[in-house]
């Protein structure tokens, strides 16, 4: 059996925002074991599994990549959409587009201290698109 379907995140400011449960409501019921694949359909934001209980680890994450790659540099050349859009584009390809999370006993199988994240890079992103497939 393959599912697909997507899913409309709401608009987040910029930051590292915990969607687990926003992800959660919208599947389909799960199958026994299986897999499950998510594709976020954008270039300028991503998504990461990391910690889900300490709350200052979203704001070293933030100012951790905003050092690393910094805004307003005069090296980058695509800048017609904001002096956050490269940046972001750069952010991106660290945390990644997709994840896979094994399904088991009809639930995710992930850490007790695992949330799955939406990592918005830009100032005003918008509303981000997930596209979920489920293989079991």
């Amino acid at each position: 059996m393959i599912k697909q379907i997507n899913i409309l995140l709401p608009e987040h400011k910029r930051g590292f925002h915990l969607i687990t449960d926003l992800i959660l409501e919208r599947l389909p019921t799960l199958p026994e074991t299986g897999l499950l694949h998510l594709f976020i359909r954008h270039t300028s934001a991503g998504i990461c599994i990391n910690e889900n209980a300490d709350p200052t680890v979203l704001y070293d994450f933030e100012t951790v990549f905003n050092k690393l790659i910094p805004e307003d540099k005069p090296w980058y050349q695509h800048t017609m959409e904001g002096s956050d859009d490269m940046p972001a584009h750069i952010k991106s390809v660290l945390t990644g587009c997709e994840l896979t999370i094994p399904i088991s006993h009809g639930q995710l199988n992930m850490g007790t201290w695992q949330g799955i994240y939406l990592c918005e890079f830009r100032n005003h992103g918008g509303r981000r698109n997930l596209v979920a497939t489920i293989y079991g």
